[in-house]
């Protein structure tokens, strides 16, 4: 007889706890990867990868082929707005939904949801109906990302939410170490690969990839076993998404960790969108240009994830803090240059506070919860990203009236005053383990 997902975290994460005497590097590396010890942990991963690989690639790929058809910042910033609406709309839905459903079903669904849209811009970019050489073919893309959006918003609380049910407390900052560091892995690996793709191949290649990675993912998700929602459905979503704006209002810590970690996500984000108009106006590097940036962003992503996930649960609040610092003046050194080299290595600082501040906010916030309410306030995490797609498209907007150097500058100043206030006047936060 199967054994249920608690089993396998009661029975099989023993193996997980040091011994006494293991240490060295042998001992790192088993702290560091203690997670995949627990089998369940190891599917939901590789469940991840076909998550990981399209986001990345298409963070490449439709932002560069829309400002290729247009060359307008506006509409770039208004492709994520199309994506951000429905994510604003349907986010704490999907909160809602992550507590009272189970997650699994709502992330295979997501998946092949996801899997069916990337197909369809694959075909249409196959049969040359959305092509920079048909000037008014952009509509396209706004409408998958709209499509994208509403699957977003329902499906990343869930996602979200789930590490927790599948670890220990005490393997959270570690699982969620490791979901980082293999998601920069990608940020290394899948931008520069898609600027090479596209480079050989054209656009077209590379959504075909990204609907098989999806199919992969939800093939790993099946093997999951399923697990109980984490309240009872008794009461109209309504109820429970006001219920859990009560939660939050009641509880300090979570309120304050989710403000700043809202303020960094609306304030740097949009650097990742409009990353194209820096390497075809400031930088001049083309596809591979902006892939390899990427890439290098992925760099200081990866050595904070390793640092994060073999730390103990010990001056996060403050380290939260620091990350968020390091990100806002990497962003206001990287607006202000136009050397490839100095933009490198900024990048690579740019990666690792944003890794560092979503890392530990994440956890934090998990860390602090109530069960019961881990959907639905996972959900006003991700209002935070839909917020952001807003931020990007009034980043656009700025771009084309005063140039990206000081719209993406702008935002980034902004984030340094947020952050050093919230050094000197939240000893909540600096304290907080």
């Amino acid at each position: 007889m199967s054994k249920n997902p608690d089993e396998y975290r009661d029975d099989d994460l023993k193996m997980a706890r040091p011994v006494a005497g293991q240490g060295g590097i042998a001992g790192y590396g088993r702290r560091v990867f203690s997670s995949f010890r627990n089998p369940i942990y190891r599917l939901y991963y590789y469940s991840l990868i076909g998550h990981w690989g399209p986001m990345q690639m298409q963070m490449v790929t439709r932002t560069l082929l829309i400002y290729r058809i247009t060359g307008s910042g506006t509409i770039l910033g208004l492709m994520a707005l199309a994506g951000a609406m429905p994510m604003l709309i349907l986010s704490l839905y999907g909160g809602a939904l992550a507590d009272r459903m189970e997650k699994r079903k709502i992330l295979i669904y997501s998946q092949a949801a996801s899997a069916v849209v990337t197909l369809g811009v694959a075909l249409v970019l196959s049969l040359n109906i959305l092509s920079s050489d048909v000037p008014g073919s952009w509509w396209i893309l706004i409408v998958s990302s709209v499509m994208q959006g509403i699957i977003m918003g329902l499906m990343m609380p869930s996602r979200a939410s789930m590490v927790p049910e599948i670890v220990r407390p005490e393997d959270l900052m570690n699982a969620i170490s490791l979901n980082n560091m293999g998601m920069n892995f990608f940020r290394i690996v899948a931008p520069a690969a898609t600027g090479f793709i596209i480079a050989a191949w054209d656009f077209g290649a590379v959504y075909y990839i990204m609907t098989a990675l999806y199919i992969f993912s939800v093939v790993f998700l099946f093997l999951i076993p399923g697990n109980r929602p984490a309240v009872r459905q008794g009461s109209s979503t309504v109820t429970e998404v006001v219920q859990g704006f009560r939660y939050i209002r009641a509880e300090t810590t979570i309120m304050l960790v989710l403000l700043f970690t809202l303020g960094c996500t609306i304030l740097g984000m949009p650097f990742n969108m409009l990353l194209p108009m820096f390497t075809e106006d400031i930088l001049k590097v083309g596809e591979v240009g902006l892939g390899i940036l990427m890439a290098v962003s992925g760099i200081g992503s990866i050595v904070v994830s390793f640092i994060l996930a073999s730390m103990q649960n010990k001056k996060r609040g403050i380290l939260m803090l620091l990350s968020g610092l390091i990100l806002s003046l990497a962003l206001i050194a990287f607006s202000f240059t136009s050397e490839w080299y100095l933009s490198l290595v900024l990048v690579v600082f740019i990666g690792l506070g944003q890794t560092g501040q979503i890392a530990i906010g994440f956890t934090l916030i998990q860390y602090y919860v109530d069960p019961g309410y881990r959907g639905r306030v996972m959900s006003f995490m991700m209002l935070g990203f839909g917020l952001a797609s807003l931020g990007t498209f009034f980043g656009g907007l700025l771009a084309d009236a005063m140039g990206i150097e000081w719209s993406i500058g702008g935002l980034s100043i902004a984030l340094a005053v947020v952050t050093v206030l919230m050094l000197i006047f939240s000893p909540r936060l600096r304290k907080l383990d």
